[in-house]
């Protein structure tokens, strides 16, 4: 055995259905379940149809998750969809995948989210700024690395601590995430029970539309376009379940443990979802939700306590929302770096993130090559526009994991599956044309930011084929 491959350690399965479960919950409840409900109030005046872009957000959610977890069951592995799509499609397409996530989905994702962080605190304790004479500084005429300096400076500090954290080993990683898990769902629930014990909420707010609601029917163009941008909220909201498919290699019974995980962790936070606010719009006449959602920075939580408990409130939530953005970026960089990992055995990717310290058993590197790319995003300026253009490429991943449990039911008739989609083909197939409704709107609508997204993807196609020719020598 070589110096080189003793100094190697390796992924150990460690992780139980419980462990899962609480990683699935806590990589997705963030900062879309204080803010999303006002937007999507405003988009549609109407609190019966905010909650029914909720529930359908969550059921469009839960048969993406109930076919994910068909293939997952199958392939279970270190690096998720990417282990996926080799079996599924072939190399390639594998690569474009994990190419889009190191260049913007999930690495923005995490920028976007700690950011958050960073806000929150500033709100509560100033952060110092620069001179505007430094922060206007622009370049190219979009990227401005110097406004905002203090809000950055903690959101990278914030950014390398929890690299660090996880860096240290799994466990120690998902035990951070698991405590902050705790206090939210236990300061959620509190939420829910003060709304109806000692606000002044009525059933009335649940059923009286805004003034300026105007009732369309369900085929009405205006109608259907108006809750598709309500639903890209709710999917904000749910973004993040499919990120556990990452530490596959690291799951005890994989086949088993993964896609019951996903599964109840997608209805934990469905139910989790429909109470809060069904809670915000039974507390708060939803014509005030609208009036707060145009004020800058405005958070539907921070106001809904605030009525509750007045100042002591907000700063409550406001707390609250610093603990929720901070498990959920801790737990999205703990999965994320397994798929540089994969890409890299695989030849895809940088050579030393298939490294694995021989103390920690992580894949260490892989977890430096994203910190820097997060860290070049948020001094950008520009990752909330990076998340905006490829926020469409997601569903079609989505769509293509989706598409694979059809293509394995025939190329792979009789290989073993510890779990078949319920509803199947009935619940796929929605999901699938959900997918592509969702990207032909959102390419009419914001033309300009998809085709930026896609010449983005586009761009990690030189880096394959020089890794692949590489690997190939």
């Amino acid at each position: 055995m070589s110096t080189e491959s003793k100094s190697q350690g390796q992924l150990v399965r460690s992780l139980g259905l419980a462990w899962v479960f609480f990683l699935v919950v806590s990589s997705v409840i963030g900062s879309g379940v204080y803010k999303k409900v006002a937007p999507m109030a405003d988009v549609l005046q109407s609190p019966g149809l905010v909650l029914l872009a909720w529930a359908l957000g969550g059921i469009l959610s839960l048969f993406g998750t109930l076919s994910n977890a068909e293939v997952a069951s199958m392939l279970a592995d270190s690096g998720g969809d990417f282990v996926y799509y080799k079996k599924i499609y072939n190399r390639f397409f594998a690569f474009m995948y994990g190419w889009a996530n190191f260049t913007a989905i999930r690495s923005a994702s995490i920028a976007s989210i700690a950011y958050v962080f960073s806000q929150s605190f500033n709100s509560l304790v100033p952060l110092p700024t620069l001179p505007e004479s430094i922060a206007s500084i622009s370049i190219f005429g979009f990227l401005t690395p110097f406004d905002n300096f203090g809000v950055k400076m903690l959101t990278i500090a914030l950014i390398i601590v929890l690299t660090a954290i996880n860096y240290l080993g799994l466990k120690t990683g998902g035990n951070f995430s698991k405590i902050i898990l705790y206090i939210v769902i236990t300061t959620i629930a509190l939420i829910i029970i003060l709304g109806f014990t000692i606000g002044d909420g009525s059933w009335k707010n649940i059923t009286t539309n805004a003034t300026g609601f105007v009732p369309r029917s369900w085929t009405d163009s205006i109608f259907i376009k108006n809750l598709f941008a309500a639903l890209l909220g709710a999917f904000w909201a749910y973004e993040g379940w499919s990120t556990i498919g990452y530490l596959g290699g690291e799951i005890k019974n994989a086949q088993r443990n993964l896609p019951l995980g996903l599964i109840f962790g997608v209805l934990f936070v469905m139910l989790v979802y429909s109470c809060v606010n069904f809670t915000y719009l039974y507390v708060m006449p939803i014509d005030e939700l609208i009036a707060e959602s145009k004020s800058p920075n405005s958070i539907a939580a921070v106001i809904v306590v605030k009525h509750l408990l007045g100042s002591g409130g907000a700063l409550f939530i406001s707390l609250l929302i610093l603990f929720t953005t901070l498990g959920c970026t801790n737990t999205t960089i703990l999965a994320a770096p397994r798929l540089f990992f994969a890409m890299a055995k695989e030849g895809l990717f940088f050579k030393s993130a298939a490294d694995i310290h021989p103390k920690y058993n992580t894949p260490s590197k892989a977890f430096v090559y994203q910190a820097i790319i997060i860290c070049l995003l948020i001094m950008s300026g520009s990752f909330d526009q990076l998340t905006d253009m490829l926020i469409f490429a997601s569903f079609i991943f989505y769509g293509a994991t989706t598409l694979g449990v059809f293509v394995l039911r025939k190329k792979m008739p009789d290989a073993p599956r510890p779990y078949k989609t319920w509803g199947y083909p009935v619940v796929p197939a929605i999901f699938i044309l959900f997918c592509v409704a969702l990207l032909v709107i959102t390419f009419a609508a914001k033309p300009r930011e998809a085709t930026m997204g896609l010449v983005l993807m586009a761009l990690g196609i030189p880096f394959y084929f020089y890794w692949n020719r590489k690997a190939a020598n």
